[in-house]
């Protein structure tokens, strides 16, 4: 449906936040594989700083001070070997012989106290920052110390590196603060700790992510209710109009969402799609949500969206979440809005042609036991799942009454759709055969013995023949001149090579009948289709004239009762073709 797709751009940008954390890790990974490979150089400076050998840095100062500065091929001086080696007395060493080094970056713009901070090396980052290491200072994805220290979880960090000054709501390269993070860590300690430095309660990052929209997204319960106790805004909404409401939703914890409401979170504000939180759950399947959200969602604001919660569940086989909906009030027959059934080729209305179009057998079947209509439609729900190959769905359709000779409005034939439909599934075109669907209306033809037009009259425009977009078409165009014959459309390039089989099958539920011409024509075109044209010359059966006289009398609308009738089973069985 449209409304999927409009679900799925509701969300791209909060997915963008997860690639952004990837990339972090990604970067992470980066340092550590550069890092061992400086770890495997074995020059007179790296192996130094490895065994914590004071004396022997000592010595090159000295010596060589100029080798402590020169940079591998990854922009690392000895400084950063010894931030990341944990190697404080070194650290201590090579900044009192080169003071200026201390916010050197490598090529990935780290600094020492970066790195020192990724290792959890405290005293070192102690001893970086006692030396005037400017705890700003980002790297090339714009991680901060702060930042680094926060997604660690380590709070000694943490409390050193503000106490140093660190700018509390500087942003990453997505515009997502410390604050987010420790938010995404559920560490509410260090949130604490943030905002008594003064982090801002709502920072928004680049998409208007805010981290208490992060901590609905992950279901962090504790950070939640911490933000919110601190004054965070339970009803700011994203650039796409996404709220706290709608990730817990979207995302299942019913925790979470019973909390929210209880905070005055608005169930009704809908986000840029439209889609109101309810909306949300039920697409998702979290029936428990729905149950929440029904009793506080505004009926007007349903009826004004573009879709209901009931057709996304019928879309989705939600069936657990349309029953709670039907169970709470929502109209089993509620259609969509003309302007938005336009956008389907087969100008679909109801529930339950959504659920049939899209294989949802369950929610199919809960939407016709709470009293689904099978006419509201332009096309029948019975032709879509003729379509769809779905025997189970076409079952429960004609038990519950569904015409099996329905036609298609755009494309008028003078034989039932579902025929045509259901061509390359033999059993299936058996299954509605037996249930009546009117075979004899194949052998009526306006032009009988005689030769037929050139050009073949009108025909139905084929599709593939894949079993699936098969035969005819369902979407909307203008309908032909005049209604198509079966014999035209079964003289099709795509149709004509199953014209045996098919032809075959329909005579098993007619009567004696005369074939046109084209069809002699197409039963003379394969040697093995011969036995099919001399079954329809022959006289018919007694026996089978018979059960064709009893299932006519009975009449199509009973021929479902056939089964519940006092009769011996092997006579049942004759008369539902079962034999």
């Amino acid at each position: 449906m449209i409304a999927v797709s409009r679900t799925r751009s509701l969300y791209q940008r909060l997915n963008s936040d997860i690639k952004d954390r990837l990339a972090v890790c990604t970067f992470s990974l980066h340092t550590a594989n550069t890092t061992v490979n400086l770890l495997r150089d074995d020059g007179p400076v790296v192996s130094a700083i490895r065994r914590g050998d004071v004396k022997a840095i000592n010595d090159l100062v000295t010596s060589a001070p100029g080798s402590l500065l020169k940079e591998n091929k990854d922009g690392w001086i000895a400084l950063h070997d010894a931030a990341f080696c944990g190697q404080e007395e070194c650290v201590k060493s090579l900044l009192r012989a080169h003071p200026g080094s201390v916010d050197k970056r490598t090529l990935q713009e780290q600094t020492a106290l970066l790195l020192a901070v990724s290792c959890e090396h405290l005293s070192c980052v102690r001893c970086l920052l006692e030396a005037g290491a400017d705890p700003d200072i980002s790297s090339k994805n714009k991680e901060t110390p702060l930042y680094k220290a926060c997604e660690l979880e380590n709070t000694d960090m943490v409390s050193l590196i503000l106490s140093y000054g660190a700018s509390v709501n500087q942003r990453c390269g997505q515009g997502w603060t410390a604050l987010h993070e420790a938010v995404s860590r559920n560490n509410t300690e260090i949130c604490e700790m943030l905002l008594r430095a003064g982090a801002t309660i709502n920072p928004a990052n680049t998409y208007s992510i805010t981290p208490l929209i992060v901590a609905a997204q992950r279901g962090q319960m504790r950070a939640l209710s911490y933000l919110i106790g601190k004054g965070a805004d339970v009803n700011i909404q994203t650039c796409d109009g996404v709220t706290a409401l709608h990730e817990a939703s979207k995302n299942g914890y019913r925790e979470v969402v019973a909390f929210l409401l209880t905070k005055t979170a608005d169930a009704n504000k809908p986000a840029n799609s439209g889609l109101l939180p309810l909306h949300v759950a039920a697409q998702y399947g979290y029936h428990e949500i729905v149950s929440l959200l029904v009793s506080v969602t505004s009926r007007a604001m349903l009826r004004h969206s573009c879709v209901s919660p009931l057709h996304l569940a019928a879309e989705h086989d939600r069936h657990t979440v349309a029953a709670v909906l039907l169970r709470t009030g929502a109209d089993v027959n509620a259609t969509l809005p003309h302007s938005h059934s336009l956008q389907y080729d087969d100008r679909r209305v109801t529930a339950l042609y959504v659920a049939i179009a899209n294989g949802s057998t369950k929610t199919a079947e809960v939407l016709l036991n709470a009293g689904a209509s099978l006419t509201l439609d332009p096309v029948s729900p019975l032709l879509m799942a003729v379509r769809r190959g779905c025997v189970c769905t076409v079952s429960l359709l004609l038990d519950r009454g569904a015409d099996v000779d329905a036609r298609i409005p755009s494309y008028p034939t003078t034989f039932p759709a579902a025929i045509a439909l259901c061509m390359n599934n033999l059993p299936l075109l058996k299954s509605l055969l037996d249930n009546g669907c009117n075979a004899l209306s194949c052998f009526k033809c306006t032009y009988c013995s005689a030769p037929h037009p050139a050009s073949g009259g009108t025909q139905l425009r084929t599709v593939s023949s894949n079993g699936y977009d098969n035969m005819l078409p369902l979407n909307w165009s203008e309908p032909p001149e005049r209604p198509t014959q079966f014999c035209e459309w079964i003289s099709t390039p795509v149709m004509r090579k199953s014209a045996g089989p098919i032809i075959d099958l329909l005579l098993e539920h007619v009567a004696h009948v005369q074939l046109c011409s084209k069809l002699n024509e197409l039963l003379d075109s394969r040697e093995e289709w011969l036995a099919v044209k001399r079954k329809s010359l022959s006289p018919r059966p007694l026996l089978h004239l018979c059960r064709f006289r009893i299932r006519t009398q009975i009449g199509r609308d009973r021929l479902d009762s056939l089964t519940s009738l006092p009769l011996p089973d092997r006579l049942i069985r004759y008369l539902s073709h079962a034999d």
